[in-house]
């Protein structure tokens, strides 16, 4: 993210952003829990404003953060995405019956793999490398197979979530629910 073009010139992020809205990039972009070192490294942006951009995302309710490991880590509030997302699809050109149709097809991409392999999750899946003797393409096969999988599985769920919830998510609705 912090490409320079030379050691002297900034790249064009750094250019055309903020310190501060680079750290906000970088942490609506983590998939996984990330320390405030790791995310300012990212932003190209020192520790200390980097800190108290994250914790204004905390107050804000965007990121969450957790101060059990031996470093504190912020990650993303996924309820809230999953939400923002249903309602992006809720919002966009889809009919309720397109969503329906990518739902039965994701579900039936995941039976599929279920029956190819004889498990029922990306974790048995994974198991089946450490367990058959495969060649290296088999395995690399079957480990992007299980990223898809646990991939798959979350769109299931926001997919399920803006169907089951289409008519609360439909513009204007909140007004109305709240009313009645």
């Amino acid at each position: 993210m912090t490409e320079r073009t030379t050691d002297d010139e900034p790249g064009l992020a750094e250019r055309l952003t903020t310190g501060e809205d680079r750290v906000r990039m970088v942490a609506r972009q983590l998939s996984e829990p990330r320390t405030a070192n790791w995310i300012a490294s990212e932003a190209g942006w020192s520790h200390e404003p980097t800190t108290r951009v994250l914790e204004r995302l905390v107050d804000d309710g965007v990121l969450r953060r957790d101060e059990g490991g031996a470093h504190t880590t912020y990650y993303p509030d996924y309820r809230r995405q999953a939400i923002q997302e249903a309602t992006r699809l809720r919002d966009g050109d889809h009919t309720v019956e397109e969503l329906t149709d990518r739902l039965t097809e994701m579900k039936a991409r995941i039976r599929g793999w279920e029956d190819e392999f004889g498990v029922d999750s990306p974790n048995g899946l994974r198991a089946t490398v450490a367990d058959a003797d495969l060649d290296a393409a088999e395995e690399e096969r079957r480990r992007d197979i299980a990223r898809d999988w646990e991939h798959l599985e979350r769109r299931i769920r926001i997919v399920s979530f803006a169907i089951r919830e289409w008519d609360f998510l439909a513009p204007g609705a909140d007004g109305a629910a709240a009313e009645s």
